[in-house]
């Protein structure tokens, strides 16, 4: 097949504050027969463009960086050190129990435990670990069904069954039972409604409120000895409100601000990461006793203050905490005593990262784990011993994954990783990292990835995907940027890449495009663009304002239409983010950089869309339509394609055979339109 398949044009006319818009494509929003025949249209040609030798070379490569043993980190609870594994030829993760950090793994649940499409994603023991609560999704749509396991006779002991999009951040044990948060389904449209429930094992379960707004989500932590019980209504990590619950009563401990803060309850204190007067983050505490009474966040002591570090994310560990920073766009892991004062900092390498999420301890238990990464590192589970008389080098790497020699950047693949920093709009400068092998000179026109994201104040720091590891040993050049929106440098950084100011964020990724091009990296007609979900949007947006700046993209799971994305699944939660469409003022900036709004007749570089049937968070659509109008608009000769598969989701749960596929698809394609050459020299 040498051209797309015709799209029915059935225009759909709006009128928006004033200004009249007509959707051609409006139709591709449903779920229809007809949806579904031009998807399978749209796979067919693009099977034409992807399916070729380079994908069949390329497939037994990606088979060996993609069958890889992985390891989620480990949860310590009662001396028993729980953690999700996947080997190398499973599909998902087992869970696993050891009794000490040495151990070998006993499995408690395989995955041939359940449905072919079923997979656990997330469990949290209780306090003593005889019992775990964990979370059943199907296809990954995360739509989740809870179970509780007895873990000593290996039995479940109770379940609660359509718990829709539930979380672990939302569950908390008590001896007995636990706290977990009940949502609508994605089926019913209704996600965004949500309640705070308590459950009794093989008992009661009741409300205990349903007062959430549609845009925050709740985190609950619970101090067993005293009982105290802290809820946080957040939006995304944004403005965040702190509850104390007493006698089935939310007491309100810190309303009305607009900040972050982000609670653990360790050690007989609550502990606050906050951005509250302290944009790059700040740590505040109280004990469990007094925290109730506390009057706003003037009420807290200061405990670790504001530095040009971003204070990332904060874990209890061995009677102290540790805290993840972000420094200069890298990953730094400092341990701290109780009372904040500074023990030391681990001595981890440069250009390290940590993803979110990325540490994990007890403060009942002297070890830390930390999933360490890096552009030249693949990610690994890395254990610190936080006892007192630990020292900055008491750290070890407990756990990696199994790189072909010729693929492992610690072995075969010698990789040399540079930090430039770009100027951008307004004054910025971004951080770019760029990784390729050590013994290639980039001459100026290398087949060159750029990736970005920038948005909802997730940070980008260095860290290997398997799947790039083929291109980098091809003597490709990989490329990430760390745009404002994101967190690298605090929350300053993130809102200057926000609703108004969004358009930073794509400033900052055309920046660092050119400068690849300037460098001498790379030519404009062999380097891709790739992103995904907001990431997905940061790519519609460069290749529809500025589209001479690339070869090639792939714009993943991706929003696409700003005028419309509050319509669907988890959209109107991202308001905060973007701005609503029915905001006169938030209107206008997203009318500037809708990329579905802003095609026009004129050639664009070949382009994929990919998406899923399963996504309960950006729905497909956005892929649907944006690919509809750039295959009818474009004047050039470069194809656009749309791939969408029925058994995932957002990216969550995916069988690992699929997602080989998924990424044979992304890299093939851009194998076939930059015309990069297997094993070139």
């Amino acid at each position: 097949m040498t051209t797309p398949p015709d799209t029915e044009r059935d225009p759909v006319t709006d009128t928006l504050h004033g200004e009249e818009f007509t959707d051609p494509y409006r139709w591709l929003e449903g779920d229809t027969d007809a949806v579904r025949d031009w998807e399978r249209e749209q796979n067919e040609y693009t099977d034409s463009i992807v399916d070729t030798g380079r994908r069949e070379s390329l497939e037994p490569d990606f088979e060996a960086v993609g069958r890889l043993e992985t390891y989620a980190l480990p949860t310590v609870r009662g001396g028993r050190y729980f953690q999700r594994i996947e080997a190398a030829d499973a599909e998902q993760a087992a869970l696993t129990v050891r009794g000490s950090v040495d151990d070998d793994p006993r499995t408690l649940l395989s995955p041939a435990a359940f449905d072919e499409t079923t997979s656990l994603q997330w469990f949290t023991p209780g306090p003593d670990g005889e019992r775990l609560l964990y979370g059943l999704t199907d296809s990954g749509t995360e739509q989740y069904d809870l179970e509780v396991f007895d873990v000593d006779s290996e039995t479940v002991v109770d379940s609660i069954e359509g718990v829709g999009r539930s979380s672990p951040d939302a569950v908390a044990w008590l001896d007995s039972g636990f706290y977990y948060m009940n949502t609508g389904t994605a089926d019913a449209g209704n996600q965004l409604d949500k309640q705070l429930r308590y459950h009794e094992v093989g008992g009661e379960d009741r409300l205990v409120t349903d007062d959430i707004p549609s845009e925050q989500w709740p985190a609950v932590q619970v101090d067993r000895d005293s009982g105290l019980v802290v809820l946080a209504l957040g939006e995304l990590a944004a403005e965040t409100e702190l509850y104390a619950l007493e006698d089935g009563v939310l007491e309100p401990v810190v309303t009305g601000v607009d900040a972050a803060f982000d609670p653990l309850v360790a050690n007989g204190r609550v502990y606050v990461r906050t951005d509250h007067n302290a944009p790059r983050g700040a740590v505040l505490a109280a004990d469990v006793d007094t925290f109730p009474d506390i009057d706003g966040p003037g009420g807290f002591e200061k405990l670790i203050p504001e530095s040009d570090d971003v204070l990332a994310e904060v874990e209890s560990t061995g009677g102290g905490i540790a805290v993840h920073r972000i420094r200069e766009a890298r990953s730094v892991v400092s341990l701290h005593r109780a009372d904040g004062r500074l023990r030391h900092e681990l001595t981890l390498p440069e250009f390290a990262g940590i993803p979110r999420g990325g540490l994990a301890g007890a403060a009942d238990a002297t070890n830390l784990f930390v999933h360490l990464t890096g552009l030249d590192r693949p990610t690994s589970v890395v254990h610190a011993e936080t006892g007192a008389d630990a020292t900055a080098e008491d750290w070890r790497v407990h756990q990696r994954p199994n790189l072909p020699a010729e693929f492992d950047p610690t072995a075969g693949l010698d990789l040399t990783v540079e930090r430039h920093r770009v100027d951008s709009t307004d004054g910025a400068t971004v951080p770019v990292y760029v990784v390729h092998r050590a013994d290639i000179d980039p001459d100026g026109d290398a087949p060159a990835v750029l990736y970005g994201y920038g948005g909802f104040r997730i940070p980008m720091l260095p860290s290997t995907d398997p799947f790039r590891l083929p291109f980098l040993a091809d003597g490709g050049v990989f490329a990430l940027a760390c745009l404002r929106g994101g967190f690298e440098f605090g929350e300053e950084w993130h809102e200057d890449g926000a609703r108004g100011q969004k358009e930073h964020t794509f400033d900052d990724f055309e920046a660092a495009a050119r400068t690849l091009v300037a460098e001498g990296y790379t030519s404009h007609d062999r380097l891709a663009a790739i992103g995904g979900s907001n990431g997905g949007l940061t790519v519609g947006a460069a290749i529809t304002r500025e589209p001479e700046l690339f070869g090639a993209a792939v714009s993943v799971v991706p929003l696409l239409d700003m005028l419309r994305f509050h319509e669907f699944l988890l959209g109107e939660a991202w308001t905060g983010e973007y701005g609503s469409p029915d905001d006169p003022e938030a209107f206008g900036w997203l009318r500037s950089y809708s990329p579905y709004h802003n095609v026009e007749q004129r050639p664009y570089p070949a382009t994929l869309f990919t998406t899923a049937a399963g996504d309960t968070r950006v729905h497909p659509a956005h892929a649907r339509k944006m690919t509809a109008r750039l295959q009818h608009a474009t004047t050039g000769a470069e194809p656009v394609c749309y791939r969408s598969v029925d058994e995932a989701g957002h990216g969550v749960g995916t069988p690992t055979s699929l997602r080989i596929q998924q990424q044979l698809d992304r890299w093939a394609f851009v194998y076939e339109t930059l015309d990069i050459q297997r094993g070139a020299e």
